[in-house]
């Protein structure tokens, strides 16, 4: 599912989307109408999500909003979001900000990681997959920095400290991913 949920409608205007954007929280929006919050606030920081006050920090249009260029206002409203995504979406956050947006940034490059319509960079499979094998490797391996078979479950902190530092590393990787490529060029 590359776009919102069929039934769903845009929270601010509760019309039908046009040019839909999912936020880093996971809600979709239309394009004109989060770039309208983020106006009627400050033009220096991020705006917050409608739904659930997140901070935004990306967005990122729907596969059909990526293909109306050719529209006038289109263009003109993705300009405008590409805008944004240069000035928040390579802010450095702090990491809560991160393990919050862990779930969409995971759910996201899974999905293109499988579908061979996509084009993820060589690189970054590499990368990624790396990262995925030698995670495996330590949380299997019985050389453990704090071994369970002494400290019991307690043993098993290192595992998740590993887990959770392949997740951030893929997620920060994917995140520069999506402000390049949704961000436009800074020229």
């Amino acid at each position: 599912m590359d776009g919102p949920p069929v039934n769903d409608c845009c929270s601010i205007c509760h019309g039908n989307f046009h040019l839909p954007h999912q936020a880093n929280c996971s809600h979709w929006y239309c394009g004109n109408c989060i770039l309208q919050v983020w106006n009627h606030g400050s033009a220096l920081q991020p705006c917050r999500c409608p739904l659930c006050r997140r901070q935004i920090t990306i967005l990122v249009p729907s596969q059909a909003s990526s293909q109306q260029v050719h529209d006038p206002e289109a263009s003109q409203i993705l300009r405008r979001i590409e805008s944004y995504n240069r000035l928040f979406g390579s802010q450095s956050a702090g990491l809560g900000q991160r393990l919050q947006d862990l779930p969409f940034l995971l759910k996201r490059l899974f999905r293109e990681l499988m579908d061979p319509q996509r084009s993820l960079p060589f690189v970054i499979k590499a990368r990624v997959y790396l990262a995925l094998i030698s995670t495996a490797i330590y949380v299997l391996s019985p050389v453990d920095i704090i071994p369970e078979a002494l400290f019991g479950v307690l043993g098993l902190l290192d595992d998740v400290i590993i887990a959770l530092i392949f997740f951030l590393h893929v997620g920060t990787l994917y995140r520069a991913i999506l402000v390049r490529r949704y961000g436009g060029s800074s020229t």
